[in-house]
């Protein structure tokens, strides 16, 4: 599997540290420059914003500079729903949802004279993102103070320009005087700080469904049915184990001392375990095939034809890079449906997956057997895909994006706001984390942004499983196509404000292994 690996964690440190050099000196300094500054040591609410950009003083990049510069704009705001670390929750909406009463006169300002809601409903402008699945989740104390999460329902449109703006926030899923409608022609900082409780959502939602459970755990599960069910001497085995390297490793590190009791889920995040344990147990529930298949996803959520969305053009491009090694391999193994149905060790992998991975529900439409070399293929493809390329768009810019802490807050220490008052500065600052939870936070986030300095990206495969020569020629193709996609997103990004980096082949490592 490995060098071993160890974690050191105790009150004020966290540290990672293996032969593989991941991370280490980077962990160390960012909590050394914290604990310097006095951010860990200091449960306060922050002063200014300008403070909370200096945690991290030596490390800026053009995307963290951007942050800073631009988080509170409205465009910038709907931009992260198409190329932030979570680009598969927003939906095209053809009709507002009964519990989300906007009206014309709400947002026809907004709009513009020569439109209205109704036109750029059918226009299919409106796009919808829903955090329902934070309904009911629990939240515990952090520094002493009871921690809040809102549910919000948030309504973008995509302006003929391609930017994509917020168009109405409701924070509740329950409509009514207490649960105003937010607006951009609200006051400064009312309006941003309900932007501010929307990304909070987005944390939560993300860190737990998009990122923990879909990209971590579901990789340990393919992991494990792989060790279990396949021999060596398989070819999916030879297929599939480049793209399973650390994946239970990394998890059961997670589960050992981020997730432990008194772990950073207890200390800085305000659904602490228990809240985790209920979100995760929802999401699973909610999680379909559909999901994980990305081209199935885009059709499924209308988001075919959203302007400047860069994870679907390029995680399509990757899709269909795989799937076609995927359907080479597949070929040469598999001659007809017999070979597919016949072969037991496949159908038990499968069947573990199905049973241990997703409880057997039925509902999710993952499959419990395959029958075909065309559903074997696309099987595989999601398997791959998700260990690798969706991995590393929802993990590759956390630290980037979170580190000005008000554009990713892991909690929120007020009520939710239940009417339209003005809102200041200090009330803002004193909703949004604390110094000592910023910190703490930033300095976890900064260990996953960390390059691997053994990474090994998608297409690479070093220990040669596969002897023959026909899956050797597939390698190469798939390692070509791979370039051809590099390329051409190095074209794309340089017309770009801010370059879309996340699924680019050299960036994406063949493993969910950080």
């Amino acid at each position: 599997m490995g060098p071993d690996r160890q974690v050191f964690m105790d009150g004020q440190r966290l540290h990672i540290g293996t032969a593989r050099q991941r991370g280490v000196k980077g962990t160390d300094r960012g909590l050394l420059e914290s604990k310097l500054k006095g951010f860990l040591d200091r449960p306060y609410s922050w002063e200014t914003l300008t403070d909370i950009s200096k945690i991290f003083w030596f490390y800026q990049s053009p995307i963290s500079e951007y942050v800073i510069e631009h988080w509170k704009e409205d465009a910038f705001f709907g931009y992260q729903y198409l190329n932030g670390i979570n680009p598969v929750l927003i939906r095209k909406c053809t009709a507002l949802p009964e519990n989300f009463p906007v009206t014309q006169e709400m947002v026809g300002g907004s709009l513009g004279e020569s439109t209205s809601l109704q036109e750029e409903l059918q226009r299919g402008s409106i796009y919808l993102a829903d955090y329902k699945l934070l309904e009911d989740i629990p939240t515990i104390e952090v520094n002493g103070h009871q921690q809040y999460i809102a549910t919000p329902l948030c309504l973008l449109h995509q302006k003929p320009s391609g930017e994509v703006v917020p168009l109405a926030i409701q924070l509740s899923q329950r409509p009514g005087p207490e649960s105003p409608i937010f607006l951009p022609t609200d006051s400064d900082w009312l309006w941003t700080l309900a932007k501010t409780w929307v990304r909070s959502s987005e944390f939560h939602v993300h860190e737990v469904t998009s990122h923990l459970l879909r990209a971590h755990l579901l990789a340990e599960v393919f992991s494990v049915a792989t060790q279990r069910q396949l021999p060596m001497c398989h070819p999916l085995y030879k297929l599939l184990i480049p793209h399973t390297r650390f994946s239970i490793l990394i998890d059961v590190l997670g589960r050992t001392f981020l997730i432990r009791s008194g772990g950073i889920f207890d200390r800085a995040i305000a659904t602490g375990r228990p809240g985790l344990a209920e979100l995760l147990r929802k999401g699973l529930e909610s999680l379909t095939y559909t999901m994980l298949c990305l081209p199935d996803d885009i059709q499924e959520r209308g988001v075919g034809s959203l302007q400047s969305y860069c994870y679907r053009d390029d995680g399509l491009k990757i899709w269909a890079a795989i799937e076609s090694f995927v359907s080479g391999i597949v070929g040469i193994y598999y001659r007809t449906s017999l070979s597919v149905q016949s072969d037991h060790e496949l159908q038990a992998w499968v069947g573990e997956i199905f049973t241990k991975g997703f409880l057997g529900r039925q509902a999710s439409g993952v499959p419990s057997t395959l029958g075909t070399a065309a559903e074997l293929t696309k099987y595989l493809t999601m398997v791959i895909f998700t260990c690798s390329a969706y991995h590393a768009a929802v993990n590759s810019g956390q630290f980037e994006l979170a580190v000005f802490m008000p554009n990713y807050p892991s909690s929120m220490r007020k009520l939710l706001p239940q009417n339209k008052a003005k809102v200041t500065l200090k009330e803002f600052l004193d909703t949004i984390p604390k110094m000592n939870t910023t910190s703490l936070i930033l300095s976890v986030l900064w260990v996953l942004h960390n390059e691997d300095r053994d990474m090994r990206p998608l297409g690479t495969y070093p220990e040669e499983h596969f002897t023959e020569h026909g899956p050797k020629q597939l390698m190469a193709a798939f390692q070509d196509r791979l370039a051809e996609i590099s390329r051409e997103i190095e074209e794309r990004n340089q017309s770009l404000a801010l370059s879309y980096s996340y699924m680019y082949p050299p960036n994406i490592e063949n493993s969910t292994a950080i």
